[in-house]
């Protein structure tokens, strides 16, 4: 009787090991222990059953909630950390982020939930192994959440859809972006991994099934129906997920009014604090399918050809004036990697100054302060607006990155190298990945001949680093900048970006005597003022090598002009960061356009240069060198008149300023003052609606101006 209840407790599909019985003696001996030998076995397996019990699908469904659950958890712990701008006791993130839910009826943490569930299910369906799928999404929330954790420390920024891009590249050399003190966070990371791995396995054992939800058995029409049912929770899911990807960005889908009914609030303007608020995984599918920009009302063609006569007035008005022209000289653009003054941080005090070579520089040229989008990072979108004079401000806020979001697709990209003509008098050069953000295949869109990496085809010439930085010197940038330079008497446009000053900052530099102290009473911790010191002698050697590379330049037969500026400040002022403040103080770099002994224009300095934002660098260059302009710079050079810089919302206070809405646009006036779009007179409202109708046209509309000469210099 034992015997055949043990038989109907055996699992289907041979969950249970079989257990093999030798016989001993010959066949009689074999017969007469067969039967004594199967009693101890049935009897063992029976011993086996009571101890691993097989789980009933309701337990692995709370399982599956509570390890759902843990994932999201985890996820938001990646953008909750006290470095960031919005603190753990904010009832937005950290616990704010769940109980919520009770306390204001926002559910979006149970939209992250069901988001991350549906890729949790497909796991599970596919693998058909509980114990399998879910130790695979425990270790994929932690990793990602270690990534999200070192991003929003650097740069201030969450992971992003751009980022996918840099899977590409060296892995060895992403490592090296890691910030001081990771290793205690990956061990912890790690740690914690390990914990729940454990866990995982002793529920393994613990259960009969082995984790398997489908058991088939021998019956061919169980195994058949068991297969379909799997596929249409990996389908039907599947395709609930990709449907709100592509729709959950577009006003009035049912993807994105379902998101606003769970509570789903966008804050793009700052994707951290969108990433705090709504939940990683959200944050991040909206940006997946993103808008390039809202079509203006009065899009068409008729419209743009309005538009173009009107700056060709513009244009042939500005032209009377003016001597020169543009591409007659060489121009050279110069993105020095996180260039900033560290004595402009708020709290902060410098032994000694970290750029006295170029603060001299600036007091005698064109020369201002630069609004950055940036803080930490951000580099191709400074650089794609220094090259094309739109505006990250005029772009939706889902479009994130131009280089890998944008420019891959577009038909039409005009850039100011073009102005020179053939490729070859367009030269890039960047001692880093030439994979980076997509540069080597954009770059050729862009029409540059040539661009000059460490990983080729055209391998940059001059490679020396400095210390025990991993990076190529600026000296040595410059180097091969004058070279390019040397090789023709040509014309060229020539387009640098440094890597001398990118994070992360190890005591590279011996004998630092530099020395950061904070002036707000709370002492700075010993890796941010390890990393401020760092950073501030290698602005020094930058500062030196500037001046040395300008030195050169003036040796030079033939006139060059120089456009210089930093993109960001490098993300180690986690102390100022704090203070939201700070917030504008911390968007704002160094920048000067500089002419050599053989140009016309060598020692101008224009008006309305205090502030600046890198869009407009091209009408000031034309202005700073006397030059003649398209109508395409005629219309930023009025824009810049009225408004001195812009940027999307990256600034979250500005100090003694309430007047602007959340999320709206920065403007800057002339004195570097923001400004209330609601306030703007009819002459700027005007030149702000033409820019959107401009950048329209040629990012997301009919490029109903590339048939007319907007973009071309005077003959």
């Amino acid at each position: 009787m034992s015997e055949t209840v043990n038989e109907r407790q055996a699992p289907q599909g041979g969950d249970i090991e079989e257990l093999h019985i030798a016989r001993p003696g010959g066949a009689d001996g074999g017969a007469r222990a067969d039967g004594g030998s199967r009693r101890r076995a049935k009897r063992m397996l029976g011993v086996m059953r009571k101890e691993r019990w097989m789980f009933p699908g309701w337990l692995y469904a709370v399982i599956f909630v509570a390890v759902d659950a843990v994932c999201v958890g985890i996820l938001e712990w990646g953008v909750s950390l006290s470095a960031t701008r919005v603190q753990l006791s904010s009832p937005t993130v950290g616990w704010g982020f769940l109980t919520k839910m009770f306390t204001q009826a926002n559910f979006v943490c149970v939209l992250n939930m069901l988001l991350l569930g549906i890729v949790y299910l497909a796991l599970l369906m596919l693998f058909n192994r509980f114990w399998i799928a879910t130790p695979l999404i425990l270790a994929l929330a932690i990793i990602i959440a270690v990534i999200e954790h070192f991003k929003v420390s650097i740069r201030y920024e969450a992971i992003l859809p751009a980022d996918l891009s840099f899977l590409k590249a060296d892995a060895g050399n992403l490592m090296s972006f890691m910030p001081p003190g990771a290793h205690w966070v990956v061990l912890g990371a790690a740690v914690a991994g390990v914990a729940l791995f454990a866990l995982c396995w002793v529920l393994y054992w613990l259960d009969g099934r082995h984790g398997r939800v489908f058991r088939s058995g021998a019956d061919p029409r169980r195994t058949a129906l068991n297969t379909v049912c799997r596929l249409l929770l990996i389908i039907v899911p599947g395709g609930f997920l990709t449907l709100y990807t592509m729709q959950v960005s577009t006003v009035g889908s049912w993807a994105k009014s379902f998101s606003s009914a769970m509570g789903d609030i966008p804050s793009m303007w700052d994707s951290v604090y969108d990433a705090q608020r709504n939940g990683p995984l959200v944050a991040f599918l909206r940006q997946l399918n993103p808008k390039v920009m809202d079509k203006p009302a009065d899009y068409s063609e008729e419209t743009m050809r309005q538009v173009a006569a009107r700056y060709e007035k513009a244009a042939d008005q500005i032209n009377r004036t003016r001597s020169a022209n543009m591409t007659d000289s060489s121009v050279v653009y110069i993105l020095s990697e996180s260039f900033s003054d560290p004595a402009r941080v708020p709290g902060l005090k410098m032994n000694q100054d970290a750029m006295p070579q170029i603060r001299q520089i600036k007091e005698h040229t064109t020369s201002g302060l630069m609004l950055s989008s940036g803080y930490g990072g951000g580099t191709a979108n400074l650089e794609y607006m220094g090259l094309t004079g739109l505006s990250m401000a005029n772009f939706d806020s889902s479009l994130t990155s131009p280089y890998q979001q944008l420019v891959p697709t577009e038909h039409w990209m005009p850039t100011i190298n073009q102005m020179w003509g053939a490729p070859k008098h367009s030269i890039g050069l960047h001692p880093y990945e030439s994979s980076m953000y997509s540069r080597a295949t954009n770059y050729k869109k862009f029409g540059f001949g040539k661009f000059y990496t460490l990983t080729g085809p055209d391998v940059i010439s001059h490679q020396d680093k400095l210390g025990s930085s991993p990076y190529v010197s600026d000296a040595a940038s410059y180097q091969s900048t004058l070279e390019e330079l040397r090789k023709t008497d040509k014309p060229q446009f020539l387009q640098l970006i440094t890597m001398q000053n990118h994070m992360p900052y190890h005591e590279w530099y011996p004998d630092n005597e530099f020395h950061a102290e904070s002036t707000t009473g709370t002492p700075l911790e010993k890796d941010e003022r390890m990393s401020i010191e760092t950073y501030a002698k290698g602005a020094e050697i930058t500062d030196q090598a500037t001046k040395e590379f300008l030195d050169e330049l003036d040796k030079l037969d033939k006139p060059v002009t120089v456009v210089f500026y930093g993109d960001h400040l490098p993300g180690i002022y986690s102390s100022a960061s704090q203070d939201e403040n700070n917030s504008l103080a911390l968007h704002l770099t160094d920048y000067f356009i500089w002419s050599n002994q053989a140009s016309a224009s060598h020692g101008t300095k224009i008006g309305d240069d205090e502030y600046s934002s890198p869009n407009f660098f091209i009408a000031q260059a034309a202005e700073h060198m006397d030059a003649k302009v398209s109508p395409y710079i005629a219309f930023l050079t009025e824009l810049h008149a009225k408004v001195a810089a812009m940027e999307p919302p990256v600034v979250n206070k500005i100090q003694g300023w309430n007047q602007i809405p959340e999320g709206s646009d920065i403007y800057l006036d002339p004195e570097g003052k923001p400004m209330n779009p609601e306030d703007f007179d009819a002459a700027t409202k005007r030149l702000v609606d033409d820019y959107r109708l401009i950048q329209y046209d040629i990012t997301d509309g009919a490029n109903y101006l590339k048939d007319t000469d907007f973009m071309n210099l005077p003959e």
